[in-house]
């Protein structure tokens, strides 16, 4: 009997809180809905439908910003109880189709199909089963990408949103053939600033990744970062599919004995938690796509906000840079009762090349030597640590 193809599918839905919102809400539909803060206050947009995103609105845009590319759009505050509800019933349909699903965040999620695809017919019947199924019962729309890994699948996901299937060839020369007309930033891993410094050097598009051999890769981009270029751009990855139940989240959070009304205080306290956050992400080998900040006023006003990390990561620094970013937009005379810091959209274990995936162009060569130098101080901080307690080394006023 011939073995089937491994074979996953990224299931993504369309626009997901702002598609509930239209289905929970018959008047919001066709309509430009924004989710997220409203625009006369400082925040940013969740997410938006597609009929806001053809005013070029966007997720972690400024509401402010949002309001002036489409000052007739509907804003609707999170409800993030009734995303929870609905994410559990499309997490419950998913589940009918094999066990071993990953979710990648509360709309998302990696499927291995391989051993129970022939029970619907193959793996494009089985993905539009679930697209239906969704689309019946749920009255969403989800985008789902057909792959031999979770990186194809992925990208494929996202290539006829919405309400899309996109299936990738088998063939590593058909695959290479798919990818190569794609923009450079369609790589896992390239931001908008890594892209600006490629375009610089005359890259744009993977098929030109595709054109240069390892040798010359590494000479222009060191050798951890032209590796993973260089797989990525032929479409390689080896990573499974991860079942455990680990926690989806980490989190911690401190309550001032009296309401603080020392910024600084609140600066040392926010990171001494990033620090604990990053100890507890690294022995496992897992890194966050998102970053939360939790805050408590004096008068039990609570917010929370977060920010998505391209690429994840569990260094230190990069969670202190971002953890901060997020606090100083919401700096303020008010005094706090409580901080929190934490990450979600944790992966599991990851292969080295995926540990860590720097901005590849810092001003110097360099982000690379930098998240590496980064890698190493943090597994020396740990180990102390872990001999002497978290006493044993701190780092100097922020």
């Amino acid at each position: 009997m011939k073995t089937p193809l491994t074979t996953f599918l990224h299931v993504d839905m369309d626009a997901f809180f702002a598609a509930v919102e239209q289905r929970d809400n018959p008047e919001l539909r066709g309509k430009p809905v924004i989710v997220g803060a409203p625009p006369d206050a400082r925040g940013v947009v969740s997410t938006c439908s597609y009929e806001a995103r053809k005013f070029g609105v966007h997720s972690a845009m400024p509401s402010r910003q949002a309001y002036k590319l489409c000052p007739h759009g509907i804003y609707v505050s999170c409800r993030g109880k009734r995303y929870g509800e609905v994410s559990k019933q499309v997490f419950a349909i998913l589940e009918q189709y094999t066990p071993f699903v990953e979710p990648l965040s509360i709309d998302e999620a990696f499927l291995d199909i391989t051993g129970s695809m022939h029970l619907r017919g193959g793996d494009i019947a089985t993905a539009e089963a679930i697209r239906t199924q969704i689309r019946d019962e749920l009255q969403l729309t989800a985008s789902i990408g057909v792959a031999g890994n979770k990186y194809l699948a992925k990208l494929a996901s996202d290539m006829n949103k919405p309400d899309g299937l996109t299936v990738v060839p088998r063939d590593p020369a058909d695959i290479a053939n798919f990818l190569a007309p794609l923009p450079i930033r369609r790589i896992w891993g390239i931001g908008e600033k890594s892209a600006a410094r490629l375009a610089a050097k005359g890259i744009s598009h993977i098929g030109q990744i595709q054109a240069m051999s390892r040798d010359q890769l590494t000479q222009m981009f060191g050798e951890r970062t032209a590796e993973h270029l260089y797989q990525r751009a032929f479409g390689i990855d080896h990573r499974r599919i991860v079942t455990e139940s680990t926690d989806k989240s980490i989190s911690n959070e401190h309550t001032f004995g009296t309401d603080c009304t020392d910024w600084k205080t609140v600066e040392r306290t926010l990171l001494a938690l990033i620090e604990k956050v990053g100890g507890r992400l690294r022995p496992s080998q897992r890194t966050a796509c998102t970053v939360h900040l939790k805050l408590r006023w004096s008068d039990f006003k609570t917010i929370t906000r977060q920010l998505r990390l391209d690429p994840p990561t569990h260094q230190d620094r990069r969670l202190i840079d971002a953890g901060f970013e997020l606090l100083t937009r919401e700096k303020s005379g008010q005094p706090v009762r409580l901080v929190g810091f934490g990450v979600s959209g944790l992966s599991g274990e990851t292969d080295d090349t995926d540990l860590i995936q720097p901005d590849l162009f810092g001003e110097t060569y360099g982000q690379q030597a930098e998240d590496e130098r980064n890698v190493e101080l943090d597994a020396a901080v740990d180990a102390i640590r872990q001999q002497f307690g978290t006493s044993g080394v701190k780092r100097g006023d922020w």
